[in-house]
C-alpha cells in the first residue's frame, strides 16, 4: 500500500531563472524510517495543440539543449507567476506561430516527471481562428523556432509510432486525437463536430 511522506527539513541548493532545486529530508508515513528527496521545483507550463481549420496541427521545431537535439514540439511555454493557464495557452502560441485560437479545451494536466520535477503542464486544444494574426512567430529572444504544420492525422500517427520523443507533445497529440479523430482528412471525426 502506497503511503505518504512528511517533510522534515529541506535546503534550498539552487535558485535560477526558471527552477529551483531543494533537498528535502522525509518521513515515510506510516513506517517512520526518513529518506532524502531532490526536487526541482517549476512553476508550470502549457502545451498547445492548435488545430486549423483545413485539419493541419501547428508544431514547433526546436534546439534542445539539454537533450542535444532539435525536437518537434508542440507550442509551449512556462506559466508566469498568478498566470491564467489559459492565457498563457494564447501567448505563447500567439508568440511561437504568429496564430491565435478560437477556442481553447482544456485536455488535462500532467505531471511531466513526478519522480523529482513539480513541474505540472496544462494541454489545451486549440481551434485556430481562420487567418493567421498578422504577424510572425515572436519567440523570445533566446529561442529560435521553425514552424512546421502537419496534417493532424499523420502527427498523431508519428506520436503513436514514437517517432516523436517530446513527452508533452506525445501526451498532446494522442488525447488531442482521442477527441478529434483522426479518420477524416482534415482530421476532425467523419462523424462529429468540433472538438473546442
Amino acid at each position: 500500500m502506497a503511503g505518504t511522506e512528511e517533510r522534515l527539513s529541506s535546503q534550498r541548493v539552487f535558485s535560477g531563472r526558471l527552477i529551483g532545486v531543494r533537498v528535502d529530508e522525509v518521513r515515510l508515513v506510516p513506517d517512520g524510517r526518513t529518506a532524502r528527496r531532490e526536487v526541482v521545483d517549476h512553476p508550470g507550463a502549457v502545451a498547445v495543440v492548435p488545430l486549423t481549420p483545413g485539419g493541419e496541427v501547428i508544431l514547433v521545431r526546436q534546439y534542445r539543449y539539454a537533450v542535444g537535439e532539435a525536437l518537434l514540439e508542440l507550442p509551449a511555454g512556462t506559466l508566469e507567476p498568478g498566470e491564467d493557464p489559459a492565457a498563457c495557452a494564447a501567448r505563447e502560441l500567439l508568440e511561437e506561430t504568429g496564430r491565435r485560437p478560437a477556442r481553447l479545451e482544456l485536455l488535462a494536466s500532467v505531471f511531466s516527471s513526478p519522480g523529482f520535477l513539480s513541474e505540472v503542464v496544462h494541454i489545451y486544444l486549440a481551434e485556430l481562428e481562420d487567418e493567421e494574426a498578422g504577424v510572425g512567430p515572436q519567440p523570445e529572444e533566446d529561442e529560435r523556432v521553425e514552424v512546421v504544420a502537419l496534417p493532424f492525422a499523420a502527427a498523431a500517427a508519428m506520436a503513436r509510432e514514437g517517432r516523436l520523443r517530446d513527452a508533452k507533445t506525445v501526451a498532446g497529440l494522442l488525447l488531442a486525437a482521442g477527441v478529434v479523430g483522426t479518420g477524416s482528412e482534415t482530421g476532425r471525426d467523419p462523424g462529429g463536430g468540433g472538438a473546442c
